[in-house]
C-alpha cells in the first residue's frame, strides 16, 4: 500500500507538496488509465481541504512552522481511499503531542464530511483601481484567504481578471466569468468559490504571494476618493 509522505516542509507549503508527492507516485496509474488526473486533483484538494481543518482550524499552525505528514492510500475503482487510521500529523512548534492527538481522535472519524464540506469563504470588497477594476479581498474566518481583480460586464457577470484562492491549496484563477444572477459582486463570487477552485490551476506559494503583492499594488492606483483598508 503506497504512503504519501510530505517530509519536512513550511506549513504555508503543505497542500502543494501533498498534490506533488501523489502525483507523483501515482503517474504510472494516470499513464495506464487506472485513474485518471482529474479524480486525482479532486481528492487531493478534499485531502488538503481535511488538512487545513487541522493544522489551521485546530491546531492553529502558523504558516512558518514547519511540518511533517504521512497518510497511506490505495487506488480502488478509479478513486483514491484514504487510510484515515494511519495519518501521522507532526509540528515542529510547541504543540504538544497529545494535543496534536486530540485533535486527529476528534477529527478523523469526520474525516469524509468535513472533506466534502466547502471551505466558508468571505468576500469583501477593497477599492476600485484608476482603470475601473474592482478588487475583491477574501478571508477564511480571520486569516486571509486569496484575493481577486475583476471588471463588471453590463450588471449580468462578473469577468474575473487575475485572483488567487489560497484553501484548500493555493489555486490561480484567471480569466473566468461569474454570473450576477441580480446578486452583489460579494455574493455572487462567495456562491462561486467552488466552481472558482475546479476550474483554477493549483500553484506554489511563492507563486500565490506574487499574485496577492500585484493585485494590491493595483489598490495604489485607486482614485484618491475611494477609501481603501488594508488588513
Amino acid at each position: 500500500m503506497p504512503t504519501m509522505r510530505t517530509g519536512l516542509v513550511i506549513a504555508g507549503g503543505y497542500a502543494t507538496k501533498v498534490r506533488r508527492v501523489i502525483f507523483a507516485q501515482l503517474s504510472e496509474d494516470i499513464k495506464e488509465k487506472r485513474i485518471d488526473s482529474k479524480t486525482v486533483a479532486f481528492h487531493v484538494a478534499q485531502l488538503n481541504r481535511f488538512l487545513f481543518t487541522v493544522l489551521v482550524d485546530k491546531l492553529k499552525v502558523d504558516k512558518r512552522d514547519a511540518v511533517r505528514l504521512s497518510i497511506d492510500y490505495e487506488v480502488s475503482e478509479g478513486k483514491i481511499l484514504w487510510k484515515f487510521d494511519t495519518l501521522r500529523v507532526e509540528v515542529f512548534r510547541r504543540v504538544p503531542d497529545e494535543e496534536v492527538t486530540a485533535v486527529l481522535t476528534a477529527l478523523v472519524p469526520e474525516a469524509e464530511k468535513i472533506m466534502a464540506t466547502p471551505v466558508e469563504y468571505t468576500v469583501e470588497y477593497a477599492g476600485e483601481t484608476s482603470d475601473g477594476d474592482k478588487i475583491y479581498v477574501l478571508k477564511v474566518g480571520e486569516r486571509e484567504g486569496g484575493i481577486v481583480e475583476a471588471i463588471p460586464i453590463n450588471e449580468e457577470f462578473l469577468f474575473v481578471k487575475v485572483g488567487v484562492l489560497l484553501v484548500p491549496e493555493p489555486t490561480k484563477i484567471e480569466k473566468v466569468r461569474v454570473a450576477l444572477e441580480g446578486k452583489t459582486h460579494e455574493e455572487a463570487l462567495k456562491e462561486s468559490i467552488n466552481d472558482l477552485l475546479g476550474r483554477g490551476k493549483p500553484v506554489a506559494p511563492e507563486e500565490a504571494d506574487s499574485i496577492i503583492s500585484y493585485v494590491r499594488s493595483r489598490l495604489g492606483e485607486v482614485r484618491p476618493e475611494a477609501k481603501i483598508e488594508y488588513e
